[in-house]
């Protein structure tokens, strides 16, 4: 059955695919529904939008910003898909499309590949303001949308869902989920004043935006796709490393190959590397002290012993 977007406090998590085919660019699809969004979530969303705003002046790509009032996603109101697409189609030729929530891979990838981004069309409670594990349509469009407005990175999200097809069938969904995190999610690039945040999940983060760029704890290590696709990820806490960038043409030559078999193969005979960890063929520009990690790792022994 097709989801629908009834409950804007947390549709969910849908992991299933049942009733999906590949190739149905519309099952997990819905409407925006932009007339239900109520006072409050505006006024949410110009809250949202005013914090990041100014936390990401002097810390986001240069041309985050400009991307954002090119496409009309401003303080105002939480944007019309419709409106922001009808911009956002001339430059690139991509389209946001609404979903429920977070999908499944094949259909997310699918869908990338055709250049369309899915959005969650809720948005956070005032409970969730700093922290929600579900992307909403906050993450989304302030913090993905923008950037699809630059022609290279935009070919190299459709690469990605590219390549996520063909890579089915060869236990390879994990190696690529790794790159896509490290990247698209929390990737930094350096600029000629400095590192500079370009990943969405750091993007949409008040807290993770200083922490990436100005913590001494993680390790900002320079681009290599093999150790990247190696490295497990944390989902529940700020990175314990950030891989860094010179551009976007590198992003997109480096991930480029016509078929990744060779390397999957290659990866499934390596052992993985946790969080944190360094390697000899590392290149560091900063080596992090990891004491965040070490203090956070206490607090949660601590809190598990408790409940024990």
């Amino acid at each position: 059955m097709k989801k629908t977007n009834n409950d804007r406090e947390y549709p969910g998590h849908y992991t299933d695919l049942e009733g999906w085919t590949p190739g149905d660019l519309e099952y997990f699809t819905i409407p925006q529904d932009w007339e239900n969004y109520t006072d409050e979530e505006h006024k949410l969303w110009a809250h949202l939008f005013d914090r990041q705003e100014e936390i990401l002046k002097g810390r986001a790509i240069t041309q985050f910003m400009d991307s954002l009032s090119t496409l009309g996603i401003t303080r105002d109101r939480i944007p019309k898909l419709e409106e922001v697409n009808e911009i956002l189609m001339k430059k690139t030729g991509w389209e946001v499309v609404g979903v429920p929530g977070v999908i499944p891979v094949y259909p997310f990838t699918e869908l990338l590949a055709n250049r369309k981004f899915p959005a969650g069309t809720f948005l956070r409670k005032p409970k969730h303001m700093d922290y929600i594990e579900e992307p909403d349509i906050f993450h989304d469009l302030f913090g993905h949308v923008p950037l699809l407005a630059d022609p290279v990175f935009a070919d190299y999200i459709q690469l990605f869902g590219q390549g996520s097809i063909k890579a089915r069938g060869m236990n390879a969904d994990k190696f690529l989920g790794r790159l896509y995190w490290y990247t698209v999610e929390f990737g930094l690039i350096e600029e000629k004043d400095g590192l500079k945040i370009y990943g969405a999940g750091i993007m949409s983060s008040p807290t993770e935006a200083v922490f990436a760029l100005e913590n001494p704890s993680p390790h900002r290590i320079r681009f290599d796709k093999e150790r990247m696709m190696r490295t497990q990820v944390k989902i529940d806490d700020f990175q314990a490393q950030y891989f860094v960038i010179d551009s976007f043409d590198q992003l997109f030559k480096e991930t480029a190959e016509p078929d990744f078999t060779p390397i999957y193969e290659e990866l499934k005979q390596q052992p993985m590397i946790k969080e944190g960890e360094t390697v000899p063929e590392d290149v560091f520009i900063n080596k992090g002290t990891r004491e965040y990690e070490k203090i956070a790792n206490e607090k949660r022994a601590a809190k598990k012993k408790n409940k024990s």
